[in-house]
C-alpha cells in the first residue's frame, strides 16, 4: 500500500514528521527523497524533534551524518547530496549505524544506490501548488504498518 498525501505548508509538514516518529518507537530505517527545496530536512526536523530533540535541526550536508540523542532514543540524520561514491558509506561507517537499535533518516538515498539496504518507508517529497505532496513507499512488512497507521491519519 502507498499513500499519497498534500502537505500545505512547512507546519503541515513538520506535524506529518511527528506523527512518523511516533509511529517509528525511534527504529528504523526512512528515506527521503525530492529535488532541493521539497522538504526533506523540514520533515528530518519533525521527526527529531517528536523523538525529544529540543535544539536546532540541520541538514547535514556538509558532515554527512548528525546524530541526535535523547534519552533511550537514537537517531541518526544523513545527507548524501555530496555523496560522490557509494563506497563512501563505507568510510562513514554507515554499517555500523544501521548495526544500532535507532532511527536512521537517509536524504538523497539515490546516493547509495546499491548499497543502502530497502528502508521500511521511502518517502519522495514534490513541490506541488504552494506546498508538497508526499507519497509514503514501504519497503518491507514494517513499513507497511507504517505506512497503514499512516494512511489512516491523513487519507
Amino acid at each position: 500500500m502507498t499513500l499519497t498525501c498534500f502537505l500545505p505548508d512547512e507546519a503541515a509538514t513538520v506535524e506529518f514528521g511527528k506523527t512518523l516518529a511516533r509511529a517509528t518507537n525511534g527504529k528504523g530505517l526512512i528515506t527521503l527523497s525530492g529535488n532541493l527545496g521539497t522538504g526533506k530536512t523540514t520533515m528530518s526536523r519533525g521527526i527529531i524533534q517528536a523523538l525529544g530533540h529540543e535544539g536546532p535541526v540541520k541538514s547535514p550536508t556538509y558532515t554527512l551524518v548528525e546524530p541526535y540523542e535523547t534519552g533511550e532514543i537514537r537517531a541518526f540524520h544523513f545527507d548524501l547530496y555530496r555523496l560522490e561514491d557509494p563506497e563512501e558509506l563505507e568510510f562513514i561507517g554507515l554499517w555500523d549505524y544501521l548495526d544500532q537499535n535507532a532511527l536512521i533518516l537517509v536524504e538523497w538515498p539515490e546516493k547509495a544506490f546499491g548499497v543502502l539496504p530497502s528502508p521500511d518507508l521511502a518517502l519522495t517529497l514534490e513541490s506541488r501548488d504552494g506546498g508538497r505532496q508526499i507519497i509514503c513507499t514501504p519497503g518491507n512488512a514494517r513499513g507497511e504498518t507504517l505506512c497503514a497507521q499512516l494512511t489512516h491519519l491523513y487519507s
